[in-house]
């Protein structure tokens, strides 16, 4: 019993009172480009990139611009960087509701903001309930949804629950690149769902299949059919960008 006492003093509190105002430390979160030119003919950082996350355009465009929807935050690029042009920072709120608003640059160094659906706030800003599937994910996502619900995030508080039913769910949360065979499960899920519902795709790979993408082995028609209303980068992403994102979504202060 007194061991027990020792360790839970020496933790600490462990509840994060107010999610947006965190600061996860040694969390690496969005990417950071300097305002100052590449070197001429360089192209390190589109070479060290594993998952065409970067792409380099002629002047006068934007020189560097980043694709979160791509991005596994591996890191690589910035010591590839001559000119100590990338880096990364702890910044979590990385959440946007647009595909295009997670393409980022010296001009567009954050996502775009979150835009509060009036409809959805009504109908779902007390009580929202969401199904978590994993379409062929490696299960880092999948953990980083189930640390949701513990003491740390206690996304519960905000009405937010991950239900074991589709039919009690009011939203689909997707994980992975969506396989082959996970193409009938997933689709079975959604239909099994009772409308109004949504879909927030959760990770890199499930926002564009990366490092998949292109691979024989996913079938991500599933997305062609029904957008996602909430794309939440990363790999994976942290909690605090999920529960910060939804309740954006929702109009929810903290």
């Amino acid at each position: 019993m007194l061991k027990s006492i020792r360790v839970r003093r020496s933790q600490g509190s462990q509840f994060i009172p107010d999610p947006r105002q965190a600061n996860p430390v040694g969390f690496r979160g969005r990417p950071v480009i300097a305002d100052r030119a590449c070197e001429t003919g360089c192209q390190a950082c589109e070479t060290a990139c594993p998952t065409r996350a970067i792409t380099l355009q002629p002047a006068p465009a934007e020189p560097v611009s980043i694709d979160l929807g791509r991005c596994v935050t591996c890191g690589d690029c910035a010591p590839a960087c001559p000119s100590a042009k990338l880096s990364f920072s702890n910044d979590f709120k990385l959440a946007s509701t647009t595909r295009e608003g997670l393409v980022l640059s010296a001009t567009r160094p954050a996502p775009d903001p979150v835009q509060v659906s009036a409809a959805l706030r009504q109908r779902f800003g007390r009580s929202l309930k969401l199904r978590s599937v994993s379409a062929g994910g490696c299960n880092a996502c999948e953990l980083e949804v189930n640390a949701l619900s513990n003491v740390n995030f206690d996304i519960g508080r905000y009405g937010i629950d991950i239900v074991a039913s589709p039919r009690h769910a009011d939203g689909l949360v997707l994980t992975g690149p969506i396989t082959r065979n996970m193409a009938l499960a997933l689709q079975s899920c959604w239909d099994a769902m009772p409308a109004p519902k949504l879909v927030i795709a959760v990770g890199a790979c499930a926002i564009s299949g990366s490092p998949f993408e292109g691979s024989s082995a996913i079938e991500r028609s599933f997305l062609e059919r029904f957008q996602p209303t909430l794309y939440l980068p990363g790999c994976p992403p942290h909690p605090l960008s999920f529960v910060c994102g939804v309740l954006d979504l929702l109009g929810i202060a903290s």
